[in-house]
């Protein structure tokens, strides 16, 4: 028996979504059976996929929403589903590249050949986890899905997914936000303070307002400035890089840590090949002088490396370190 899990969002048609959401809907049930949802992080793709699954489930659906009433909305919001899957990584395995193993994928043949009343979902998230042998046995399921069945496959980066698999999958994309749109919706879901950031908060969304709102409540956002002035002594004066590591070890934890390195580094790259970047408020331009673009690569790789380093459980502090030392002496 396929586990079913809940994905844990709140259900919510965003307005840059709404044109997709009607052609799905209008559709329906005249649709192809595999969908593929893409877009950038922070689109809404998995709110968006909630919603609509709860609709194509729903026994009295609205046009614009399930009902939430229904036994089939209730099971969903109990997680108890039985004509609703959904498969991601293994919960124990939540690695920067971890993969959907096959045995999930196989464990889907008796659900899709099962004879049921009312629809079947089957929602895979990331699709880019699929590995090769995943991908093959998806798409003999893709090819033979059963009646009433809709398979969903969410993604980031669509063209990572075999070509075999997007080829029998209807495409659509989630992350066509306006400008005005995502104006919109940064000025009523941040305060007015924070929103008069929005320009920011969108260069280091990736234009996506729904990340951009998080990225506003981040703990490293207000601690760039500070940290390009701890940078720009380690670099110039060349001593000292322990203390750095560990002022900074303590400030922040890893994660918001290398989010806030990695934004950086990417600018001062950018401004090297003479691009535009997007930490507009910060002057980038003296740790730009110090290294040449080799220099900054090296730096990346390190900045990689200390990722897997985590993963297999070096101790943070250990590898922050030693990112600073080679900070320094690039």
């Amino acid at each position: 028996m396929v586990q079913t899990e809940s994905m844990q969002t709140e259900s919510k048609i965003y307005p840059w979504q709404q044109p997709v959401w009607e052609t799905l809907t209008k559709r329906f049930p005249n649709l192809g059976h595999g969908l593929l949802f893409y877009g950038k992080k922070g689109a809404g793709k998995a709110e968006f996929t909630q919603q609509f699954l709860a609709w194509v489930l729903c026994l009295n659906k609205h046009a614009d929403a399930a009902c939430g009433e229904c036994s089939s909305c209730q099971w969903l919001k109990s997680d108890t589903h039985p004509n609703y899957v959904h498969i991601t990584t293994d919960e124990e395995n939540k690695k920067q590249n971890a993969k959907i193993k096959i045995e999930k994928i196989r464990d889907l043949l008796p659900f899709v050949q099962q004879t049921v009343d009312g629809w079947r979902v089957i929602v895979i998230e990331p699709a880019e986890a699929l590995n090769v042998a995943s991908s093959n046995a998806l798409l003999k399921t893709l090819e033979e899905p059963g009646e009433r069945t809709v398979i969903i496959l969410l993604a980031d980066h669509y063209l990572k997914l075999p070509a075999t698999i997007r080829s029998r999958l209807q495409h659509f994309a989630l992350d066509r936000v306006s400008t005005a749109q995502a104006e919109q919706y940064i000025q009523q879901h941040l305060p007015e303070q924070a929103a008069q950031q929005s320009q920011l908060l969108m260069n280091l969304s990736n234009q996506m307002p729904l990340a951009a709102v998080a990225l506003a409540e981040s703990a490293w956002l207000n601690r760039r400035a500070e940290f390009v002035q701890d940078w720009q002594k380690l670099v110039v004066q060349k001593n000292m890089p322990m203390q750095y590591a560990t002022k900074w070890n303590k400030e922040l934890n890893f994660a918001d840590f290398i989010q806030m390195f990695e934004y950086l580094l990417a600018d001062i790259v950018a401004i090297k090949l003479e691009q535009a970047y997007k930490n507009i408020d910060l002057d980038l331009s003296v740790l730009a002088e110090q290294y040449n673009l080799e220099s900054l690569f090296h730096i990346y790789q390190e900045l990689q490396q200390s990722k897997l380093q985590v993963e297999q459980n070096v101790q943070t502090n250990l590898v922050v370190d030693q990112l600073f030392i080679q900070m320094m002496n690039c």
